[in-house]
């Protein structure tokens, strides 16, 4: 599909199908070293959420899965409903969900299992839960969470990042547009990070880490949408921008 969408930039374009987890593997393979620029874009597509055989949205019924290459053996989101114990799915919705209701919410999943299609688990979390909050659908945070979980997106964010880093030029940009605020904080501590000499602890009497910074951040706080944007696009709504630039040999650090 995104082949035939960038059709016209035929010879501009390589589409790989593989994790960006192998980015430093990839980009060398492919041409794509030293790299001026590398942009991640964590949204989730809306083509997946459309699509109710994907399992990603509560709009329309569907299976349990949320893996973003149905093609792979990993877990689905049908394995966490239904095999984890309650004490596990509250702690993995809270924290990659952020939910408060998260124990609430998980006793009423083990009590209604097997939950087998994205409806079903829906609703046993709005019965769960109660109202909507803020027009937001009570299953949303749970959804995220589970979705997270079976992908393991913040491990592999943290991963990738360093292999970005690696294949810039000196003076490469690396840019990164997330969607919640748990991958934002992974993105602005790699930043802050990667931006000092010395990354020992604070009560260290002397450095002993040898780091040396790589990155100097250019957008000191996240680029937000406009309203303009937001209303145009209503997904872009919690899409935070964030930009760094490797440093060039000899560049003063701080």
């Amino acid at each position: 599909m995104a082949g035939a969408r960038l059709v016209s930039y035929a010879g501009r374009v390589v589409l790989v199908h593989s994790s960006y987890t192998r980015l430093a593997a990839i980009a060398p393979e492919r041409g794509f070293f030293p790299a001026d620029g590398v942009l991640f874009d964590l949204g989730l597509s809306s083509i997946q959420l459309a699509d109710p055989g994907r399992g990603f949205s509560f709009a329309r019924d569907g299976p349990l899965d949320m893996r973003f290459d149905p093609a792979t053996s990993g877990q689905t989101a049908a394995d966490l409903v239904n095999q984890l114990s309650s004490e596990e799915l509250a702690n993995l919705i809270y924290r990659y969900g952020e939910e408060r209701r998260s124990r609430r919410i998980a006793e009423a999943i083990v009590a209604a299992r097997p939950i087998h299609t994205t409806g079903e688990l829906a609703s046993v979390i709005e019965r769960a839960a109660g109202k909507r909050r803020r027009h937001i659908h009570p299953a949303t945070l749970t959804f995220q969470a589970l979705r997270i979980a079976v992908n393991d997106e913040l491990a592999a964010l943290e991963e990738t990042l360093p292999q970005a880093v690696e294949i810039l030029a000196p003076g490469g940009r690396l840019v990164v547009i997330s969607f919640h605020s748990l991958e934002d904080r992974i993105v602005k501590q790699f930043i802050r990070r990667e931006g000092r000499d010395c990354i020992c602890p604070p009560e260290s009497p002397i450095c002993t880490c040898d780091h040396q910074a790589t990155l100097r951040a250019i957008t000191r706080k996240p680029v937000r949408p406009t309203q303009e944007e937001v209303a145009a696009n209503l997904r872009s709504r919690s899409a935070r921008l964030r930009v760094a630039e490797k440093r060039r040999e000899g560049t003063d650090h701080v």
